[in-house]
């Protein structure tokens, strides 16, 4: 199972410092709203799920007493949610800097850091025909063209910038391959899971073979993961030109994705009723880069990456 990312020491310096931060959150929202609210309404890509729920939210409570209060969608979905205020969240998390930042700049924000990023591959079941292949070493691209219809899985690409990457990766396979048609066969193949967290669910079972799902969703649920070639797998930043000559359009909305690197992102709302919590969790996310690393993401030197006006309360 391949693992990936850098840890970032000099954690405990400043888990004092988010301690102090966490009080005067406290401090500030009794004040602000006439009751000791503690905590932070969090609206994120899919694939973060069990990074919030499992690592990030318990470690920020216990160090600042602010609870995470978390709803996890396709990305696409969370920027569309957002736009239509059918969601109010505090901090807004994608899996695609970009998305966000064409989707609720100038709107509902005007600044984001990048934290994170991530690779794209195969999380499998080994009891499967398909899971035994890839172990055998077997190519992947033969394997899964032998599976049958709904075999495998992956994010629905009108609401998922993993289910458009998933797409974007058939493509550079196919190309890589030389494998005319692959992209195609491969989308008749698969089944479109709309709720991206419950992904694994069929490959842990059985019912399904594999997901095409980040290398952190494999490593939340202890699954082996088959991690494609720097050239598909979206995570090696010099390779940004490759993957942009491949695109996705979703259908209802018309957004045109180009292939890029999988890079996590977030902000506060402009609209977001517990701001200084929302600051308090961002500032959490880069100075406890650890957490994102044991949950299986990857923190390499060039994180975190401001972009736009931070304020003043977030230290990068």
């Amino acid at each position: 199972m391949t693992r990936t990312g850098n840890r970032d020491p000099g954690g405990m310096s400043r888990r004092v410092a988010l301690t102090t931060v966490g009080g005067l959150v406290g401090t500030t929202l009794a004040g602000c709203l006439g009751s000791p609210s503690r905590s932070v309404g969090v609206l994120a890509a899919g694939s973060l799920a069990r990074t919030f729920e499992d690592y990030v939210g318990p470690a920020l409570e216990e160090e600042t007493g602010i609870q995470v209060h978390g709803e996890y969608y396709g990305a696409n979905a969370v920027m569309r949610m957002v736009e239509d205020r059918t969601k109010h969240p505090d901090v807004i998390v994608s899996a695609d800097a970009t998305l966000l930042r064409d989707r609720l700049y100038d709107e509902f924000t005007d600044w984001d850091v990048e934290f994170a990023t991530n690779s794209v591959g195969i999380g499998y079941n080994e009891e499967t025909a398909f899971g035994q292949g890839l172990d055998d070493g077997d190519s992947w691209h033969e394997l899964a063209l032998e599976t049958e219809k709904g075999d495998i899985s992956i994010g629905d690409p009108n609401l998922d910038p993993l289910g458009y990457r998933a797409v974007q990766a058939f493509e550079l396979a196919e190309n890589e391959y030389d494998r005319d048609g692959f992209r195609d066969t491969m989308m008749d193949l698969v089944y479109e899971e709309p709720e991206e967290p419950q992904m694994m669910a069929g490959v842990e079972t059985g019912s399904r073979a594999a997901s095409i799902v980040y290398h952190n969703m494999a490593v939340d649920h202890n699954m082996p993961f088959f991690e494609f070639p720097d050239e598909y797998n979206f995570s090696n930043v010099e390779l940004a030109d490759q993957y942009a000559t491949v695109e996705f359009t979703t259908d209802e909305d018309g957004y045109t994705a180009e292939g890029r690197p999988v890079v996590y992102n977030a902000t506060v709302n402009e609209e977001a009723d517990n701001p200084d919590a929302g600051h308090a969790l961002i500032q959490f996310l880069i100075d406890e880069s650890n957490l994102l690393v044991d949950a299986g993401l990857t923190v390499g030197d060039s994180f975190p990456r401001p972009e736009g006006d931070v304020p003043e309360e977030i230290t990068v």
